[in-house]
């Protein structure tokens, strides 16, 4: 089982503290949505699909005005490697709009990668609550597609040897898609020599892991458009279909 955490940047807080959270009020062309009004559609779709929330996590930054959530699903994936994740994000300060980040946790290492995010509604426009059903089961209806490409992403993954030279050249690569920054180059070279955790033959999967490991440093609102640009980085690299 993993143990999901929200990692670096965000207060954990319980669900009193999310519903108690206060909503700026409506202008004429911006519609903030309360962060538990967002969160229970959400899960209420979830569960009408027929996935389960194993577990979940809240997180409030700039005094309550943005929001972070992660949940892990059961999905009828077998793999004993990563559970099916969901990072969903809501802000009241027009910082990002609200939007779905699906993608993997690894168990191993409790590193999280995300493959696909949805924007609700656009933005917080005056029509998101008419159009929010709608949207929330337009990125729903994505995890059971993910879960199918995720399985055939990470066997690529495994399969792909790589040489030192190989890795530098990568690390490169995902600084220039800005997978990475370029402070934490010597964290992730590091990493790849001397892992933390143990993913057997050098492959692309180790330097994956390597990756999102040292992403445990970034602010955790900042993770999805990191790992889907390291994602298409080593999709790419390994031949699969983009």
């Amino acid at each position: 089982m993993s143990s999901l955490m929200l990692h670096c940047g965000a207060n954990e807080v319980e669900w009193d503290t999310i519903e108690m959270s206060p909503t700026p009020d409506a202008t004429d062309s911006w519609t903030p949505i309360p962060h538990a009004e967002l969160i229970r559609g959400v899960k209420d779709r979830v569960c009408q699909s027929g996935m389960q929330i194993v577990q979940e996590h809240h997180g409030l930054t700039k005094e309550g005005m943005r929001y972070f959530g992660l949940m892990e699903l059961t999905n009828g994936c077998n793999s004993e490697d990563y559970s099916l994740i969901l990072g969903l994000r809501n802000s009241h300060d027009k910082s990002f709009p609200a939007g779905i980040a699906v993608g993997a946790g690894v168990f191993v290492c409790d590193n999280l990668s995300f493959s696909g995010e949805v924007n609700l509604a656009r933005r917080h426009t005056r029509f998101i609550r008419r159009d929010l059903p709608r949207v929330i089961a337009t990125a729903v209806g994505r995890i059971s597609d993910l879960r199918h490409s995720q399985d055939e992403r990470f066997a690529a993954y495994r399969q792909r040897a790589l040489t030192d030279v190989e890795v530098h050249d990568l690390t490169i690569q995902a600084l220039d898609v800005q997978a990475i920054g370029s402070t934490t180059i010597p964290k992730v070279l590091a990493e790849w020599r001397q892992p933390s955790h143990d993913f057997g033959e050098p492959t692309v999967w180790g330097f994956f892991n390597a990756c999102t490991e040292v992403l445990k440093g970034y602010r955790i609102e900042h993770l999805p458009r990191r790992t889907m640009a390291l994602h298409g980085l080593l999709d790419s690299y390994c031949g699969l279909a983009i």
